[in-house]
């Protein structure tokens, strides 16, 4: 790490909220990637839930921001919003904030807006289907 910089799991264990871009399309459609930011906040004792987006590192690995797909006794299983392969159980002790709110061309949402949650829960449950609907996509565009 460079000398004065510090990173977000610092910031975090100092309980403060972190913003910041998210790299890669494994939450796309949420995030965009050079468009959106995330804001994160510190998980402290609250337990995350299905559909919740939670910032993670993996074991020996990268930070990573996905959804809950489930929590069973083992951990937490994970999912990215553009993605249908599920990761876990990830520990407890693994996850390291939350997801608040996004920052879009310059306007903050909160995770708590209505349509937000409507929105990624009724993604969350298409999971199955995404492969599907992704081709289906794909070949909607080719028509063009």
């Amino acid at each position: 790490m460079q000398e004065g910089k510090v990173s977000p799991e610092e910031l975090l264990l100092e309980g403060r909220t972190i913003q910041f871009q998210p790299i890669g399309y494994s939450m796309y459609p949420l995030f965009v990637p050079g468009r959106d930011q995330a804001v994160v906040a510190p998980i402290r004792d609250t337990v995350p839930g299905r559909g919740d987006v939670v910032l993670y590192r993996r074991d020996g690995g990268i930070l990573v921001l996905h959804r809950i797909w489930k929590r069973g006794r083992d951990g937490f299983y994970l999912v990215g919003d553009n993605e249908h392969q599920i990761e876990g159980p990830l520990r407890r002790d693994q996850i390291k904030g939350i997801l608040v709110g996004i920052v879009r061309k310059g306007r903050y949402f909160s995770v708590n807006n209505l349509l937000y949650r409507a929105a990624s829960g009724l993604w969350l449950w298409l999971r199955p289907l995404r492969p599907k609907l992704a081709r289906i996509v794909s070949i909607c565009k080719r028509k063009r």
